[in-house]
């Protein structure tokens, strides 16, 4: 498998870790999305992901991108361990906190968006950042146990970790969200998530490095 990846991506994060999980060995070609006027809007790359982001996953023969189809197929086609619980209650719990996070908060702050956004860009994303996470907060009180959804690492998990990384990187406040704050504390210290983490990719600058 090549994975087409930047090391700050949260999105290309997700599908480090269910990579790194499910102990698939992978090859990494680095796509700078700020670089040369940002390079996912190359012609070459163009041709492997129409919409212009990160990640694609080229393997088994094809190309997929966006970022929780990926990591359904690798589930489907590699399913130890588990990332989607068997309880079809507990499957579709894990399935809403992923898209609350992958669709309801992630987008909103995306480098795309606050391009646009201009100098009010840190406000916006800290807006969007902090009322997602108030309602995921609630969500979580009710279904986390060690982890999102229960006590084994899933799908949700995940998606968590990156977007903490995120609302890190814009200097929201976390004190307000100790259940958020508690689950990312203990998926860091999985090796999954630490091998995977933006710290430490092949084009990780050597001013971040781990």
């Amino acid at each position: 498998p090549i994975l087409y990846s930047y090391f700050r991506s949260s999105c290309s994060w997700r599908v480090r870790i269910a990579l790194a999980l499910k102990g698939i060995a992978y090859s990494q070609v680095p796509v700078n999305l700020l670089k040369d006027g940002g390079q996912q809007h190359s012609a070459e790359y163009k041709l492997l992901n129409p919409m212009q982001q990160v990640p694609t996953l080229k393997i088994d023969g094809i190309t997929l991108s966006q970022s929780l189809a990926i990591i359904h197929y690798l589930e489907e086609t590699r399913p130890n361990p588990r990332l989607l619980p068997q309880d079809p209650k507990k499957r579709a719990l894990v399935r809403m906190i992923s898209d609350h996070i992958a669709s309801g908060i992630q987008p909103l702050q995306n480098l795309s968006i606050l391009e646009q956004i201009g100098e009010k860009k840190l406000e916006w994303a800290q807006h969007c950042i902090k009322s997602g996470f108030q309602a995921l907060e609630q969500i979580l009180q009710d279904t986390a146990g060690r982890y999102c959804v229960g006590d084994e690492v899933s799908l949700a998990d995940l998606c968590l970790v990156p977007q903490v990384s995120n609302a890190e990187r814009y200097k929201v406040d976390l004190t307000p969200y100790p259940t958020i704050t508690r689950i990312n504390k203990a998926l860091l210290e999985l090796e999954a998530f630490q091998v995977s983490h933006p710290s430490r990719q092949p084009d990780t600058p050597a001013e971040l490095r781990a």
